[in-house]
């Protein structure tokens, strides 16, 4: 479960992106979970029910076997010396988030190419020209645990795995979820963080305030009509929960699925009342309610 102390430097991108969405539209793991019962002068709330059971591993160039190796090799390592612990301390609790720069691209230099999409705090994001999150922290670490170079190519979520399988870049650290689909791009690591799909909803909202388990959110989410707009970030789980996914073993809902580039500006919308709710990934989720909620 999160905890809703966050360190200063996390919480300004994240205000930082909450405030131009306001501009433009004119208008496992530790800690406690955002109340979603005490509204006060909160604006949103997250329904703190996981509704999916996922798992986050890093996609890797399956050309490169030895690299996998690596990865994993790595990710074990860290894992028993305190270094992930010490890395997811820094977003879920009471470390500072540390500065990530990525190198130039230069094919006559031995670097490390990670692909990803920096729009998903707290695994991924940016201040001016530099990375922070949890999978950042983690790419600098291994670039140096390689003897490499790190370069951090930033582009759509869409993108991330399909740059890897093009040979673009060597290995995808975006928060990714393992799926079967994906794996025709890349070869995934060994899995480092257990996720799930939130419902975030307006803060004075109580459809959902009597539910206890994902059934009973889905209950509700099934009896909607098509005239209820969910918002998530596009080509994530929280799309094909919506949609609908037989690979997942997703029935999808009856209600308008609108995408978006990050799961912040589909809150803010929300906000705006051009969208009912949002169902993002817990983690983002939490950083996000939260947030928008400080800018009271």
């Amino acid at each position: 479960m999160k905890t809703i102390m966050k360190k200063s430097i996390a919480l300004i991108v994240l205000v930082a992106i909450v405030a131009l969405a306001f501009a433009g539209c004119g208008s496992n793991k530790e800690g406690k979970q955002a109340d979603s019962s005490n509204t006060g002068n909160k604006k949103v709330k997250v329904i703190n029910i996981p509704l999916t059971q996922e798992e986050y591993a890093f996609g890797v160039d399956k050309n490169q076997p030895e690299l996998l190796e690596k990865v994993n090799e790595f990710v074990a390592k860290i894992k028993e010396d305190g270094t992930f612990d010490k890395i997811l301390n820094n977003y879920f609790g009471d470390g500072e988030p540390k500065a990530v720069t990525s190198a130039e691209l230069d094919l006559s230099k031995d670097q490390l190419v990670v692909a990803t999409n920096a729009e998903f705090p707290p695994f991924e994001y940016m201040m001016g020209d530099k990375y922070y999150g949890v999978d950042m922290e983690i790419a600098e670490l291994l670039a140096e645990y390689l003897g490499k170079e790190l370069v951090i190519s930033n582009m759509s979520f869409d993108a991330v795995c399909l740059s890897v399988g093009e040979g673009k870049a060597d290995i995808a650290m975006a928060g990714l979820t393992i799926t079967e689909d994906r794996k025709a791009y890349v070869t995934f690591s060994d899995k480092y963080y257990d996720a799930a799909q939130m419902l975030i909803v307006k803060a004075d909202d109580k459809t959902f305030d009597n539910c206890k388990t994902a059934e009973d959110v889905e209950a509700i989410l099934k009896g909607f009509g098509n005239d209820v707009k969910i918002g998530v970030q596009g080509g994530t789980t929280g799309q094909f929960y919506v949609e609908g996914d037989p690979d997942w073993g997703f029935e999808g809902f009856n209600v308008q699925c609108v995408t978006y580039k990050a799961g912040s500006l589909a809150v803010q919308d929300m906000l705006n009342g051009n969208i009912n709710y949002v169902i993002i990934d817990e983690a983002p989720a939490q950083r996000i309610v939260e947030a928008i909620n400080e800018l009271n």
